[in-house]
């Protein structure tokens, strides 16, 4: 429409060009008329020229203005197109944030739905306390029912079914730089009937061997040092049917030395020698 716009301006720029041309020759032709040196008809032919010029000249104005009027017509078709979509895209935006807002909502409720899932589930499962592992009630210390329970309270004690024993050896503080770790120790247990032979543990029936776990190093309230001994997985098993507060009696093991070295010490009062473990095998069974 531009390009259209343009071509008649520029028709109406020539078509005036023309017309003025030829109102001149018409005003030079009106005066040599007037002087007698041309005829009527001459003049009437330049008046006619000039007046179809002017004429052309016209109907370029007017078609210029008409077009000029229909661009401005599109435009304003263009912007009730462009303001109706819009409007529409205003409206699905509107509707698109309030569907995302419906959905925000939605999510809201499930995530407090699920929360209230939880809480219904963790209270649910407070009905009923689950031990950390198999094992058996041995002091129940809240036992009736609708009890306040503080945090960290003890409610029962349980011993495990399925443990690894050791015994507890008390030591006297002098006889404590005797005992190493992994140094083999020999147990009766109460209940389990025992014969010692002093001096030949090989030949002793119904005692179990053990090693030296670990020695504390504070001393108890009794004044022994308190150390945990562990089974000798190289020596015979303990009691299958041993049970937890079952009394022991270990025996610290001598090293094995000729009769007359033992008969030696005796006499002339010297210590005995005891079991001391290689350093080398210590750390490998560490």
């Amino acid at each position: 429409m531009d390009n259209k716009i343009q071509g008649e301006q520029a028709d109406v720029v020539a078509l005036t060009n023309e017309c003025d041309l030829l109102k001149d020759q018409y005003e030079r032709q009106q005066k040599m008329f007037d002087d007698g040196l041309v005829s009527q008809t001459q003049l009437q032919q330049r008046n006619a020229a000039y007046q179809n010029a002017l004429a052309k000249k016209t109907s370029a104005i007017n078609k210029l203005a008409q077009s000029k009027q229909e661009l401005i017509n599109i435009n304003i078709e263009q912007n009730g197109v462009e303001q109706e979509y819009a409007e529409k895209i205003s409206k699905t935006q509107a509707d698109r944030f309030q569907s995302m807002g419906q959905i925000a909502d939605g999510q809201g409720d499930l995530a407090k739905l699920e929360n209230q899932t939880a809480n219904y589930t963790i209270r649910n499962d407070m009905y009923v306390i689950l031990a950390p592992q198999d094992g058996q009630i041995v002091q129940a210390n809240k036992t009736g029912i609708g009890e306040i329970l503080k945090e960290g309270e003890k409610i029962a004690v349980i011993v495990p079914q399925q443990i690894d024993f050791a015994v507890e050896m008390f030591v006297r503080p002098v006889d404590l730089p005797l005992i190493k770790v992994n140094q083999k120790v020999r147990f009766m247990f109460d209940g389990f009937p025992a014969l010692v032979f002093s001096g030949w543990p090989n030949n002793s029936y119904g005692t179990f061997g053990g090693k030296v776990y670990a020695i504390e190093n504070t001393v108890s309230t009794s004044g022994y040092f308190r150390v945990l001994v562990i089974e000798d997985s190289t020596d015979k098993k303990w009691p299958p049917t041993l049970k937890n507060g079952v009394g022991a009696q270990g025996i610290a093991l001598l090293k094995d030395v000729p009769i007359w070295y033992e008969l030696w010490r005796n006499i002339n009062g010297f210590p005995p020698d005891y079991y001391i473990v290689n350093d080398d095998e210590s750390k490998t069974k560490k």
